[in-house]
């Protein structure tokens, strides 16, 4: 008797489709106002439009704001490349972020890219740039995942 398990473990999820469904579903991203761009294995680009709430002061966006942006579009890369089948618990390591110059009143974009995966933990990189292309930060990430 034949059985249909090939095609029960093709429709598992990838790791892509886990964490655009995670960022989709995100009560504090849809608070932020975060838009995916684009998420290719191992890179994720997200967009965190300007609104006067994530201001600190006149319009400069908060660095909290900046560093929500740079933690979410980091995940996503550590998921776009990640084989669930080695596990799916997760969650960010450390994170340090290097501002560079002031977001003011401006879309943010953020660029990450996974620059080494290991076993259970990613490096990824993640860089901020602002509408007219400025660079506003720099951020190394430590993600757990497996």
């Amino acid at each position: 008797m034949a059985t249909n398990q090939g095609a029960a473990a093709s429709k598992a999820p990838t790791g892509a489709e886990l964490g655009r469904g995670w960022f989709e579903h995100s009560p504090f991203a849809r608070e932020l106002g975060l838009e995916l761009v684009s998420m290719d294995p191992d890179r994720a680009e997200v967009r965190l439009p300007y609104r006067a709430e994530l201001a600190t002061v006149a319009d400069v966006v908060h660095g909290g704001a900046i560093s929500a942006l740079i933690d979410t579009t980091a995940a996503l890369a550590a998921w776009s490349g990640h084989d669930p089948a080695q596990g799916t618990r997760w969650g960010t390591v450390s994170m340090t972020v290097n501002f560079e110059g002031a977001a003011t009143g401006q879309d943010l974009v953020a660029a990450a890219e996974v620059r080494r995966r290991g076993k259970s933990v990613s490096f990824v990189s993640v860089t901020i740039k602002d509408a007219d292309g400025g660079r506003i930060a720099q951020s190394l990430i430590t993600y757990r995942l497996g």
